[in-house]
């Protein structure tokens, strides 16, 4: 299973960690394993290309481990635009926990 924990700070998320995988199907063809990657990469490289910043990145070995936090030092604006790209990619992971929840369960603390 896919565990993802959203990290907020004042209601704002701040850090997101995505661990394990969905083993929904073969290597190479798990869909579930596919669409949570294309979602939680597409919005990292949404924050680095669109709000000009580099989170802090932390990637584990085999994959099934990623964890993104906004730097502390941010502009208002840039972290309202970065926070807005982390809401919009937790919509689309909330989307695929409700058709396959049995691979991927969100939380937020």
């Amino acid at each position: 299973m896919i565990k993802v924990i959203i990290i907020r700070n004042n209601d704002s998320i701040n850090a997101f960690e995505l661990s394990g995988h969905a083993e929904s199907g073969p290597v190479g063809q798990d869909l579930v394993c596919a669409g949570v990657s294309a979602v939680s990469f597409g919005a990292v490289n949404a924050v680095i290309k669109l709000c000009e910043i580099e989170p802090i990145i932390d990637q584990g070995g085999e994959g099934g481990y990623l964890r993104v936090e906004l730097p502390a030092k941010l502009d208002e604006d840039t972290r309202s635009k970065a926070e807005w790209l982390l809401e919009g990619m937790l919509v689309s992971l909330e989307t695929i926990e409700l058709d396959y929840g049995q691979y991927i369960s969100i939380s937020e603390k």
